[in-house]
């Protein structure tokens, strides 16, 4: 529980410190035809949505979860190799990136209907239940809704198996899917937004 709390946390700390603040408020920019600026610069509009608002302070908060992962592993008394740690770090990066996903996919549906507050709202119930609950636990319908639906149930199980050297081949193959179809279908969802997106000025 230890290693898992802290890799939620490093992962949680990578989000507010990069790309949190700038992606949060797009349904407001949408609405408010905030958008219009980003689409008539040269740089890729997503891009430059997503990480103007960099925020380094929560690096330290990363650091702080990096302190509490280690503990953890020392006092699960594993034996932590370099090719070990090197999964373990690619499989927080692609959690973050998964996340990133989620926050882009749930945020774009703003282009497509009047208002998602509510889905936010239901979607950050669900996040703080899995940041609480390792994935492991989760049987059936909840196992299918939070590893392939809404899948904030791997985001930190998945890394935590890896280090802890509990995880299956076949769970981090899927977990690997996962990530790849979430972040096709986000990139696809934001282009198709766009195209009907109404700007301010039209």
């Amino acid at each position: 529980m230890i290693v898992f709390v802290g890799t939620f946390s490093i992962i949680n700390a990578l989000n507010m410190c990069l790309y949190f603040f700038g992606i949060n408020d797009l349904p407001g920019k949408i609405k408010r035809g905030d958008l219009d600026q980003y689409l008539t610069k040269p740089v890729s509009p997503l891009l430059r949505l997503s990480f103007e608002n960099i925020d380094p302070g929560s690096g330290l908060m990363a650091l702080l979860s990096v302190m509490v992962v280690l503990y953890g592993v020392s006092a699960a008394g594993v034996k932590v190799s370099f090719m070990l740690a090197l999964g373990y770090t690619s499989l927080v990066l692609l959690m973050t990136l998964l996340w990133y996903d989620v926050m882009l996919i749930i945020r774009s549906l703003t282009f497509l209907i009047i208002s998602a507050e509510g889905i936010q709202r239901l979607v950050e119930q669900f996040l703080d239940l899995n940041f609480r609950i390792p994935g492991v636990l989760y049987k059936g319908i909840f196992k299918v809704i939070f590893y392939f639906l809404l899948p904030y149930g791997i985001m930190a199980t998945i890394p935590t198996q890896v280090i802890t050297r509990s995880a299956s081949a076949a769970g981090v193959i899927s977990a690997l899917m996962v990530v790849v179809f979430f972040t096709a279908f986000a990139l696809w969802l934001w282009k198709f937004g766009l195209k009907h997106y109404k700007s301010a000025s039209s």
